[in-house]
């Protein structure tokens, strides 16, 4: 993540920005971060991406009689297949 330094800021706006950060429990860094957003129109609520994703599975119907692969299986799959190809490049 890129960090900002912001100078000169006038007290009244710094005021206000650190009772907002009181008030929703926030650090002043990250008050101004919301703010900055807000005011760009931009997403920065970090659970807004697992919403999105959750939201996009509940509309591709996954996990409802639709079974996932097994995800241990496949790894052991593949990690046979790397020591395979391993050994057959050694020779």
């Amino acid at each position: 993540m890129a960090t900002l330094q912001v100078r000169d800021v006038p007290e009244h706006i710094y005021r206000q920005l650190a009772e907002l950060a009181e008030k929703e429990r926030r650090s002043l860094a990250q008050q101004a971060v919301a703010v900055l957003a807000k005011g760009l129109e931009v997403e920065v609520d970090p659970k807004a991406r697992r919403r999105k994703v959750l939201e996009e599975a509940k509309r591709l119907n996954l996990g409802r009689g639709k079974s996932l692969p097994d995800f241990v299986k496949l790894i052991r799959e593949d990690r046979e297949r790397e020591s395979g190809a391993g050994c057959q490049r050694g020779r």
